[in-house]
């Protein structure tokens, strides 16, 4: 077993995290895309030996950094980290300036995930020197943060046979995560003089009794509806605007509603929920959904996941915990694709917050799994 020096995870790792990243869809003013970040990417992984090169995806500016080891036969493996990151207002540290304190890599991305995606990076240069029956193409990927487009871009451009995915899950194998909905209600009412009670109706006050109903479907009914491995299905009111002003009946009011979903529902069961919530407050309402994201679950009894299970197990000398995670990732894109898809990554804490940092170790031991279970799903080449 080949054990991944740290100083050459350490150094993919503080490569990214200097480069800005951020998403422009969620902060304009200081989204710079994944352009830049992308061509370091590529950059370093040739200076190591590593065949890389990038992808443009439509939108100016924003890019995938993709690489491939070993032979065009055999089976594919994908490994998969996304190189955007969120916003860095609020932060109390140099977001862009890669610190080591006591075992940790602090920086806006460190442990989401740009930590991961440089494991992914020193792996593949190990991986690199072996003889492999298959190959192994690393998707470091744009716009995980708002919708996903550089995950949707690889798997139109690149089939392939498995995907791991390095998100940090604590050293667990994640196997299932939630999905979502977004969804919009739309009352109406009747705009008059705020002193013509007789002649106008409030679409807020409408509006109120449907929020009303939909907290309680969340709490009567959605919490009921349990996933083994990921939890309830849940919901709650995001965002709520109408009025045109103070003495003004309010002719119209808008609710925009995030539903997380579970594995086995959709989206066009969510907008018939919805609806039902609507009728049942006696309310009258359009209900759209316009943006959603599917669920995932992976067999246990798939190839890629006895290979990470038997990594993990012979890395750390214990066999990995099989678990589910609330929230979404990049993972179910590729499900969707047909890939069977697992989840393995490192430590650490404070994603989207002001203090963001990456366990060392549990990158080295990322690392040094995705060396393994890439070995074990493509082969010694013959």
């Amino acid at each position: 077993m080949t054990v991944l020096q740290r100083d050459l995870v350490i150094d993919a790792v503080q490569h990214l995290v200097r480069v800005p990243s951020v998403n422009p869809s969620l902060a304009a003013d200081e989204g710079t895309g994944e352009a830049a970040v992308a061509a370091a990417a590529c950059d370093w992984l040739t200076s190591h030996g590593v065949r890389a090169w990038i992808e443009n995806l439509a939108e100016a500016g924003r890019a995938n950094a993709v690489a491939q080891i070993g032979s065009t036969d055999g089976p594919a493996l994908v490994l998969c980290a996304h190189l955007d990151t969120v916003s860095t207002a609020g932060m109390t540290i140099p977001p862009f300036e890669p610190t080591l304190v006591d075992g940790k890599l602090y920086g806006r991305g460190a442990y989401d995930m740009k930590g991961s995606a440089g494991a992914i990076m020193a792996a593949a240069v190990s991986l690199a020197r072996r003889p492999l029956d298959g190959r192994v193409l690393l998707a470091l990927v744009a716009d995980e943060e708002y919708a996903s487009a550089g995950a949707m871009d690889f798997v139109l451009r690149h089939p392939t046979d498995a995907c791991i995915v390095t998100e940090p899950s604590e050293g667990r194998l994640i196997l299932g995560h939630k999905g979502f909905v977004w969804a919009e209600i739309v009352t109406k009412g009747k705009a008059a003089h705020g002193s013509r009670w007789d002649l106008g109706v409030s679409a807020i006050g409408r509006m109120g009794r449907i929020i009303t109903a939909v907290e309680d479907f969340d709490r009567a009914t959605l919490r009921a509806r349990v996933h083994p491995l990921v939890g309830p299905a849940s919901m709650h009111c995001a965002l709520v605007s109408g009025g045109a002003g103070l003495s003004t009946y309010a002719p119209e009011c808008r609710l925009q509603i995030e539903r997380r979903t579970i594995p086995g529902e959709t989206p066009e069961q969510v907008r018939h929920e919805l609806e039902e919530v609507v009728r049942a407050a006696g309310e009258e309402a359009t209900v759209t959904c316009f943006f959603d994201r599917l669920p995932l679950t992976c067999d246990r009894s798939e190839r890629v996941v006895s290979c990470v299970r038997d990594a993990v197990t012979r890395v750390t000398g214990v066999e990995p915990i099989e678990a589910g995670v609330p929230y979404w990732m990049d993972a179910a894109i590729f499900a969707a694709a047909g890939v069977p898809t697992v989840t393995y990554g490192p430590s650490g804490g404070g994603a989207h917050e002001p203090v963001e940092w990456v366990d060392l170790q549990s990158l080295v031991t990322t690392a040094t799994v995705l060396v393994e279970a890439a070995t074990m799903f493509c082969g010694a080449a013959r």
